[in-house]
């Protein structure tokens, strides 16, 4: 029986010709923006937003998203992925850290699947949508540049936090850690966000480029992804850097995938997710094992290689993606192994909290699909303009903090990049 306060919401959504770049009709100031290469969803407005805290964060969201359908009213003749009644969304990290969680319906979302795009308008006061392609805001003179400082982990400091990462994996106390940085800069008041998501996306056309209540990135991981009951997900675990010519990156892909050290890191991100998810298969519904090759193929980024694999199957019977999504986060990918030895190594190490990095972010539907993501490559951006950006790597028994340090660099340039201007 939904809440007594749930709001009942209308949704229409129409085919529209092509509206070209879908980022020029996200808000300046606030984007919401879900894109990668060229096709996915932007909004603006809010129409309800429900926020989350604690351990129960996600299957909160979940109940109360459940809330809201259950007394909608969805008008959807396009049926394309994104259309229909849709929020966004966007988890803490940690159950004990100060960030809030959100879900976002907004007003007006303007989409684009291949060949289908569409607009959805939602209402909460009862009145009829009216969904229709909005105008193009120019874009703003003053671009959403800054330039980044490290923060509390310094070169120093993240040092010894790996030193005591390494004690605890060395006396058997965690085959694996992901411990990050972060670094901060200031947007110049007024600036235009969309510029910075513009640089993301045309950087990084492979990635999702996401804007979610400020937090904003490319990132390369799906965490999870649910349409038509087909369920995917992407494990990335194990980076290289970018070789300087092609036999150069030909020999850092090789290392890469004959590293025993990443492929160990690998091994325990992809073992975690699938023993995450085999917990929602109850196989009562022949056909819906969860599985994944297991020798990972290399993911070529403009800036690194990554170790990949990909989880397929079908989505139980009575399971919506918030709840895979409560099962897969965190994953050894950005926690570690065993879970919540880690989880506790990061609060112990970390000497801030990391918000929503490394969270997902994402969006769901009403028929309970959407697309997830690890929010990586990017940054919490607050509504002043503080910018906090964060890049974290696995700490296993063979690692090397200087090896590890120069990951984290590599990580942070896509959102430096952009913030400079430069992507």
């Amino acid at each position: 029986m939904p809440a007594a306060n749930t709001p009942r919401l209308r949704a229409r959504t129409i085919e529209v010709p092509d509206p070209g770049d879908l980022l020029r009709f996200a808000s300046s100031s606030s984007p919401l923006a879900w894109v990668r290469q060229g096709d996915g969803i932007v909004a603006t407005g809010t129409c309800w937003r429900g926020e989350f805290r604690g351990e129960t964060r996600i299957p909160d969201s979940a109940a109360a998203w459940r809330d809201v359908i259950a007394v909608a009213e969805i008008d959807d003749t396009v049926a394309a992925t994104g259309s229909g009644l849709v929020a966004f969304g966007a988890f803490a990290f940690a159950a004990e850290s100060g960030a809030r969680s959100i879900l976002e319906v907004p007003e007006l979302i303007v989409g684009r699947r291949g060949s289908v795009s569409f607009v959805t308008a939602i209402t909460a006061d009862g009145s009829e949508p009216k969904p229709q392609l909005p105008d193009v805001l120019p874009t703003g003179e003053v671009d959403a540049t800054a330039a980044l400082t490290d923060g509390l982990m310094t070169v120093e400091e993240h040092r010894r936090a790996i030193d005591r990462a390494l004690d605890l994996i060395h006396t058997g106390h965690l085959s694996k850690v992901v411990l990050a940085r972060e670094q901060h800069g200031t947007l110049p008041k007024g600036a235009d966000r969309r510029r910075l998501l513009a640089r993301l996306a045309s950087a990084y056309p492979e990635c999702w480029t996401y804007a979610v209540d400020g937090l904003t990135g490319t990132s390369p991981e799906t965490l999870v992804r649910v349409l038509e009951r087909q369920v995917s997900a992407r494990v990335l675990a194990g980076t290289a850097p970018r070789g300087g010519d092609d036999e150069a990156d030909a020999r850092a892909e090789a290392r890469l995938r004959h590293s025993e050290k990443n492929l160990a890191e690998h091994r325990y991100a992809v073992e975690s997710a699938l023993a995450s998810l085999e917990t929602l298969d109850t196989h009562d519904d022949p056909g819906t094992g969860l599985t994944s090759s297991r020798i990972p193929f290399t993911l070529k980024l403009p800036n690194l290689w990554h170790l990949a694999s990909d989880i397929r199957g079908t989505l139980p019977a009575g399971v919506t993606v918030l709840d895979l999504v409560d099962a897969l986060h965190p994953t050894a990918a950005v926690g570690g192994t065993p879970t919540g030895t880690a989880l506790d190594a990061i609060l112990a190490l970390e000497p801030f909290d990391r918000q929503r990095y490394a969270g997902p972010v994402g969006w769901v539907g009403a028929g309970g699909d959407g697309e997830w993501a690890v929010a990586l490559r990017g940054a919490e951006i607050d509504a002043n303009g503080a910018v906090t950006a964060f890049a974290g790597g696995g700490i296993v028994a063979s690692s090397d903090a200087s090896d590890e340090y120069r990951e984290t660099q590599l990580k942070f340039r896509p959102i430096v990049e952009a913030l400079r201007g430069d992507a």
